[in-house]
């Protein structure tokens, strides 16, 4: 969404946000719970770390690019990712989620994923887009011409406002990718592949050792 996952300052979105709020850390914490137990219940398979790493890379770099075209509530980006998808943010995350899932093999953590995902950005979706309409003349064109989630097979060709940003004009924007901090969603990628991949390893060996 054009908001960069910041919920508009809206009575009924600040409502939402403290729901949200509460329903974040208790999810996260089941989440990490369920992560673990699966972990330490089932060896991840190779192949199925492999696809996983797929969709996580995907999501990663749909999200790092996405973050180089946004600029929060000031302007209705409509190039870059936004021309397939009006969520590509939202999109990348879920495919991140989706390829941890895939890596445990685990139902369980994708329902649990899903939940959450379902909980938190279908109405918080709802709200940025009610939003976006009240403040964007051209927000209800855009969304007829470009899908919520599923990205359209070809970008759609829709003229950037005048006097807008280099990036709502169609160029990434390395400072906006910076000013977003979106690194920080690769580097928890990788601290979560390395608890995947070393996590048994070394507990057992400490078990082990402990004997």
């Amino acid at each position: 969404m054009n908001t960069h996952d910041s919920p508009p300052k809206a009575g009924t979105m600040q409502s939402w946000q403290r729901i949200a709020r509460r329903i974040r850390v208790p999810l996260g914490f089941l989440t990490a719970a369920l992560y673990i137990f699966e972990l330490w219940q089932h060896a991840p398979r190779p192949a199925a770390v492999a696809w996983s790493l797929a969709l996580a890379v995907l999501g990663l770099w749909l999200r790092g690019y996405a973050s180089g075209y946004v600029k929060k509530d000031a302007e209705l980006t409509v190039t870059g990712p936004y021309a397939y998808t009006r969520n590509p943010l939202y999109l990348g995350s879920m495919l991140i989620a989706a390829g941890f899932a895939v890596a445990l093999e685990s139902w369980l953590v994708a329902a649990v994923l899903a939940a959450g995902f379902a909980l938190i950005y279908i109405p918080t979706i709802a709200s940025e887009e009610r939003f976006l309409r009240t403040t964007f003349s051209g927000f209800e064109a855009y969304c007829q011409r470009v899908p919520r989630i599923l990205p359209r097979l070809t970008p759609a060709q829709i003229p950037a406002p005048q006097g807008a940003s280099e990036s709502a004009a169609g160029r990434f924007s390395f400072k906006l990718y910076r000013q977003h901090r979106e690194y920080n969603a690769f580097l928890g990628a990788a601290l979560l592949y390395l608890c995947l991949l070393l996590a048994r390893p070394v507990v057992a060996a400490i078990l082990h050792g402990a004997r």
